[in-house]
């Protein structure tokens, strides 16, 4: 491997003050930095993916995107992969990746799913342990068939906002999104990639943001996509907000995950046929028998109550007694610390596999999540460790994993501007899909789930998208036995990268 390496220092040079004075009013002042060039660090590298020899030049660096009058608003760095060894008039595809949050760097999807090194974590549910943590090659990855930009919004990593600008300008639905996608045309601007096929790749909030961004660049850029990836879906959070106690349609999309849940620790009696055919009956009850029930709400007859009641227990693994207890509302957030509450022990939210000893017994909820917790630490460690140690990347700027302190209590949710009548709504940005897929006919969405996912249920994916005016012949489905970040399970990582390969390889014309 030879390494080569481009580094230009970040610093303010100077600071200027501008006075404005006016008759009766006080006098403004604010700083305004100058700014030096972008920093990069640039290695070159040869390595196999999916048994193809590819030579590629990994760019660990900034981006500036600009305000109207052309001066630099952020930085937004990102970890780009890119083939160098090109056959002649071989047009290269490129991703774009990036997790969710809001307030997540990239380094999930970066060293557990799609990057070409990866951090090894127990695939079974078990908490990753003490360091030091294996960093391996990921041959596996999809770097055989696009390029690879893992971008860092605003606030997290080394991405921050520049001169007069503040991170909040950027905190926001619609703000991250704007940042986002004025990034990618910028970047395909500087590389000389407009003609290249383009994908997003999100994850979690991550989608939500996809969706934003899709329409954007297929609205008001004149950018078209070949496909998105939605990893954890997160377009409609009715569907995926489990404890405000009014909202039927989260008891109906969290079934088949507790379900799932239920099955995985040894709650269900007696045990089904198979985990696909207990899901589909899972599935079929939420719809057919449970929503019935719950939009009746008192008006229900005794026997019918009883027959869902019971059958709620089969799919949950809990008690009747506790049940009655809820009047049939079962909350996802409450079901992580019932459904071992016996034993003492919560399990994961955003990987239900994963199970912790609280100090609290009694509590209606976990205090924390024993998945994150789990991993969490390793992630990070292997990041850090990977960018220094083969990336090159020297430097004293703070890598914010978790985000700046900031972000999450300035985070803008309105999608109107303050001081405009605005109704409080759940978050949704399904229709801004819808909008993107109707501009771009070809445009089709590749959905991946894990079965064990409490923050994002997999049957919000199927319930979202098929709502919402989005055509099911747009939409690809899969499934895996991980949870939120179902690449944790090793086989859950191999067979994702060969859908993904699969789904992007469909969308590029001439390789169908």
């Amino acid at each position: 491997m030879i390494r080569m390496t481009a580094f230009l220092f970040f610093t303010a040079l100077c600071l200027s003050v501008l006075s404005v004075a006016a008759e009766n009013e006080t006098d403004t002042t604010f700083a305004q930095l100058e700014i030096s060039d972008p920093t990069l660090f640039v290695t070159d590298h040869s390595e196999r993916f999916n048994n193809s020899r590819i030579d590629y030049q990994a760019i660990a660096g900034e981006t500036y995107i600009q305000d109207l009058s052309g001066k630099p608003k952020a930085s937004i760095f990102t970890f780009a992969y890119l083939k160098t060894n090109l056959a002649e008039g071989e047009i290269r595809p490129v991703t774009f990746v990036w997790n969710g949050g809001p307030g997540s760097s990239s380094t999930w999807l970066h060293m557990g799913g799609y990057g070409p090194k990866r951090i090894v974590v127990p695939s079974d549910g078990q908490p990753a342990g003490l360091p030091p943590y294996p960093v391996l090659g990921a041959p596996e990855t999809i770097l055989d068939i696009t390029d690879l930009v893992f971008i860092d919004p605003v606030g997290t990593g080394f991405s921050r906002a520049l001169g007069e600008y503040e991170g909040k300008d950027f905190w926001g639905l619609n703000e991250d999104a704007d940042s986002m996608a004025l990034f990618i045309r910028t970047w395909i601007t500087q590389h000389d990639r407009w003609n290249s096929p383009k994908f997003l790749l999100g994850e979690s909030f991550g989608t939500t943001r996809a969706a934003v961004v899709a329409r954007l660049m297929e609205e008001e850029m004149s950018i078209s996509l070949n496909g998105i990836i939605f990893v954890s879906q997160a377009l409609d959070y009715q569907g995926s907000t489990p404890y405000v106690r009014d909202n039927i349609v989260s008891y109906i999309t969290y079934i088949p995950t507790m379900a799932a849940t239920a099955l995985y620790h040894g709650k269900v009696q007696p045990l089904p046929e198979s985990q696909e055919v207990f899901l589909q009956e899972a599935r079929d009850f939420a719809v057919n028998e449970y929503l019935p029930a719950l939009f009746k709400g008192n008006r229900i007859d005794r026997e019918e109550y009883r027959t869902v009641r019971d059958r709620l227990a089969y799919f949950t693994g809990l008690s009747i007694d506790y049940i009655d207890r809820a009047n049939l509302r079962i909350q996802g957030n409450r079901f992580s610390k019932e459904l071992l509450r016996d034993q003492g022990l919560a399990i994961g939210r955003s990987d239900s596999r994963y199970t912790q000893d609280e100090i609290d017994d009694l509590s209606a909820e976990a205090a924390r999540d024993p998945a994150s917790n789990g991993i969490s630490s390793a992630y990070r460690a292997a990041l850090m460790s990977y960018i220094r140690s083969e990336l090159n990347v020297d430097w004293d700027r703070a890598y914010l994993s978790p985000a700046d302190p900031d972000l999450s209590k300035n985070w803008r949710w309105r999608t109107v501007p303050d001081g405009t009548s605005w109704e409080p709504a759940y978050v949704n940005t399904a229709h801004d899909l819808s909008v993107a897929l109707r501009i771009n006919p070809s445009l089709k969405v590749f959905v991946a789930s894990g079965y064990f996912d409490l923050t994002t249920p997999f049957f919000d994916a199927e319930f979202t998208l098929n709502r919402h005016d989005i055509r099911a012949d747009r939409i690809q489905y899969a499934f895996y036995q991980g949870g939120h970040m179902m690449y944790v399970n090793e086989p859950s990582r191999l067979q994702l990268l060969d859908d993904t390969r699969e789904f992007i390889q469909s969308q590029i014309p001439g390789l169908e």
